[in-house]
């Protein structure tokens, strides 16, 4: 299988989990890995401390988040090919919408919030799971 599989990373050590188990199946797969940090805004804000100026923006945060993940997976499988990405929107629908634009084959999420009351009020795995427009894989990143 040649094609895209998408991982959502969001610094979390679950979603490093995650985003582990998906480089090794795209790798398997001979399949591109996209991983993806979703920011909510186009929020731009200038931090002045002292002489220096800082500006902080959270497509920029979001993109470099994503690059840190998708270099750290480079190293942990070597000759997967891997691209970062920020999209704007809540996760599970920044990962549905990319998916659907990409065309992709598999998501690939962790299990975080599928059981007590993230699982009736919703979580990520569950709303990728009923939404996605193609397969989903859930990781088991925790108990």
């Amino acid at each position: 299988m040649s094609g895209t599989v998408i991982v959502g990373v969001d610094g979390s050590e679950t979603a490093n989990k995650a985003a582990t188990r998906a480089a090794t199946v795209a790798a398997g797969l001979g399949a591109n890995l996209v991983v993806i940090t979703a920011h909510t805004k186009d929020n731009t804000e200038v931090v002045q401390i002292g002489s220096d100026t800082w500006i902080l923006d959270d497509a920029e945060q979001a993109q470099k988040l994503a690059e840190k993940s998708a270099t750290k997976l480079r190293e942990l499988v070597p000759g997967a090919t891997i691209k970062a990405s920020a999209v704007k929107g809540k996760p599970q629908d920044a990962l549905v919408e990319e998916a659907s634009r990409l065309g992709a084959q598999l998501i690939v999420v962790g299990n975080v919030g599928m059981k007590g009351l993230g699982r009736v009020l919703g979580s990520v795995a569950s709303s990728v799971a009923l939404n996605a427009p193609c397969d989903v894989y859930i990781v088991k990143t925790a108990n």
